[in-house]
């Protein structure tokens, strides 16, 4: 375990077995899909859904999105900021599949979905690992969930604090040492 981590939430065989379940949902819920198409929100995101598509048996094409509501530290601004976008001429031909590492205060994805909807997709739907309900901001929900997790803040398996634990295998609760004095 890294020395900066206070403890493992989520260990790897449960990584698995979300990601699994989360997979079959998706499977059956677009096997009549004709463009499912999964759009990775850069950069939490990107192992999360990696793992993701080789579990799902449906086709689907992917794409990406760099959004952000969070300003310096680990507090949301409550601003959504598109650097990347979607552009996609096919768009109304597209089921979206919006792919979040974590849903927090819950404006990027309420926000994200409604701005999709209006660029013209035939459907967008959200599908994230950790849900943080507790911190909501706006009303949300997402359309498949991998677990609610209490409101602490999580490294790992993607997920980062200054670009750094994305690379741990493991979902882990970050020692507030790390980032109270940053």
């Amino acid at each position: 375990m890294n020395k900066d981590v206070e403890r493992i939430l989520i260990g790897e065989e449960e990584l698995d077995r979300i990601v699994t379940r989360l997979a079959a949902e998706i499977d059956c819920d677009y096997k009549n899909s004709e463009r499912l198409v999964l759009v990775c929100i850069l950069k939490g995101s990107i192992v999360f859904m990696g793992d993701l598509m080789k579990k799902l048996t449906v086709p689907c094409e992917i794409d990406c999105m760099k959004v952000s509501s969070y300003g310096a530290g680990t507090a949301t601004s409550g601003n959504v900021n598109i650097h990347l976008d979607l552009l996609r001429p096919d768009i109304a031909e597209c089921d979206l599949l919006i792919i979040e590492d974590i849903i927090d205060s819950g404006n990027t994805l309420s926000y994200l979905v409604d701005y999709l909807l209006l660029k013209g997709a035939k459907s967008v739907r959200t599908c994230t690992l950790l849900d943080k309900p507790s911190r909501r901001k706006v009303e949300f929900a997402p359309d498949y969930r991998g677990k609610e997790i209490p409101d602490e803040f999580v490294v790992g398996y993607g997920l980062d604090y200054a670009e750094r634990y994305r690379a741990l295998p493991y979902i882990g609760v970050l020692s507030p040492s790390v980032y109270e004095n940053a």
